[in-house]
């Protein structure tokens, strides 16, 4: 009988990665629990790409899904959609973007290549800047500005993107430097950049804690001195909050506002967690810059009443249940006790994070150069010893992912650094 990953890849292309030397059939999950067609548990670690935001099986969000299953399906963004208006008025409000709308879609590619488009619109301009490191997504737009050589698949672009210095606090040529001297050297890139540019540059596109780069994340506070620049030039600033947003950073309920002192993003892009598995993206701006598109413009599938009910009914028990205390509470606990595991082992360069948001970077003990194959042993030995997590990395890193479903238990948290401790000492 053909296994199911000789069917997989004799229909899925070759691109489309796969974990694992024996890739994982997940059947059915409950709670931060995921059950393989073999019938093995795992502690979840990952969350579908820090996707399943809650809890696996959520019997509120599945119940939401259903009833409104029951009642229609689809109807579309040309019809009046009362669960789309709910969620947008709850996102608007929790946004901190005065006057704010909410236009949904189905990823946060999507999200982002849609805040792409306002920008360059509003701004009449198709300079964009983005963070070295950087991941927005697989549209052609979205690939134009990633600052990740291992997920930009070309260099051809419907943009002209310059890069800056930032994103990264522990490599590069800033990285000796004190956190006040750091964001001032990044500020002083900027404004170097900005002199090169032709006029007008429509928008500056930031992962508040890059995801697919590894976790990393500049200093608090730079992004709001690059606020006061853009905005001296009339420049958009998007927050990129795919992976940040919804409380995982466990401080702040976005992950822009580790660097609010001169305000709110102009743009907001969001996706993942908000919809604990369903497929829900979308962007918040201010109305004069969303009602600044001068073409018509639908969703099909961006705001479906099914994906609308999900949204809600995650929402409101990741607020009623303080999600984002638990959060910073068990994913405090977490990071410290990975770092004191880490102090022990030569591989780890650093283990970093905030909340539920955490990376450790592998590196050839005694080197900063990346080990990558240590990375991919740990995830092995992981899996084998009941744990799912993720990796990622941008220029020449390797970085272990952690992002379990913020209803993570102070007992799952021990349970998960205990098989990380013995997958490392492993390796």
């Amino acid at each position: 009988m053909t296994s199911l990953y000789d069917r997989h890849r004799a229909v899925i292309p070759d691109w489309v990665a796969l974990y694992y030397k024996e890739p994982v059939e997940i059947t059915h999950g409950e709670g931060r629990h995921v059950w393989d067609a073999d019938g093995n548990r795992y502690l979840d670690f990952f969350g579908g790409i820090l996707t399943t935001m809650t809890a696996h099986a959520l019997p509120e969000v599945t119940k939401a899904v259903s009833e409104q299953a029951g009642r229609i399906v689809h109807s579309s963004t040309l019809y009046l959609n009362r669960p789309m208006v709910e969620l947008a008025e709850r996102i608007a409000t929790l946004s901190g973007i005065p006057d704010a709308r909410v236009f949904f879609t189905t990823s946060g590619t999507e999200a982002n290549d849609t805040a792409l488009l306002l920008a360059t619109g509003y701004r009449r301009s198709n300079q964009v800047l983005a963070m070295r490191n950087s991941y927005h997504g697989r549209s052609f737009s979205a690939v134009g500005i990633t600052g990740n050589r291992g997920w930009s698949p070309t260099s051809l672009s419907p943009l002209q993107t310059l890069y800056v210095h930032g994103g990264v606090r522990t490599r590069g040529p800033y990285a000796q430097l004190s956190d006040a001297q750091f964001i001032e050297a990044c500020v002083a890139d900027l404004e170097d950049i900005l002199g090169q540019t032709r006029g007008s540059v429509a928008a500056l596109i930031a992962e508040p804690i890059q995801g697919v780069g590894g976790f990393t994340s500049p200093p608090d506070g730079l992004y709001a001195a690059f606020r006061e620049v853009l905005s001296r030039h009339g420049i958009l600033w998007i927050a990129d909050e795919v992976q940040t947003g919804w409380g995982r950073t466990g401080e702040h309920f976005w992950g822009w506002q580790a660097h609010a002192d001169s305000g709110p993003p102009d743009m907001l892009t969001f996706a993942k967690g908000i919809g604990n598995g369903m497929s829900i993206g979308g962007v918040v701006a201010s109305a004069e810059v969303m009602n600044s598109l001068d073409a018509n413009s639908i969703s099909t599938f961006g705001g479906s009443p099914v994906t609308m009910a999900a949204g809600i009914a995650n929402l409101s028990y990741l607020l009623e249940h303080d999600l984002q205390g638990n959060a910073r509470r068990v994913g405090g606990l977490l990071i410290e006790r990975l770092r004191a595991i880490g102090a022990g082992i030569p591989a780890v360069r650093e283990v970093r994070g905030r909340g539920l948001m955490i990376g450790i970077e592998l590196v050839k003990p005694g080197t900063d150069e990346a080990n990558l194959q240590a990375a991919s042993a740990v995830l092995e030995a992981a899996r084998e010893g009941g744990l799912l997590i993720g990796k990622g990395g941008g220029h020449n890193t390797s970085v272990l992912r952690i992002a379990p479903p913020l209803s993570l238990t102070v007992s799952e948290a021990e349970e998960g650094a205990e098989i990380l401790e013995q997958a490392l000492h492993n390796v």
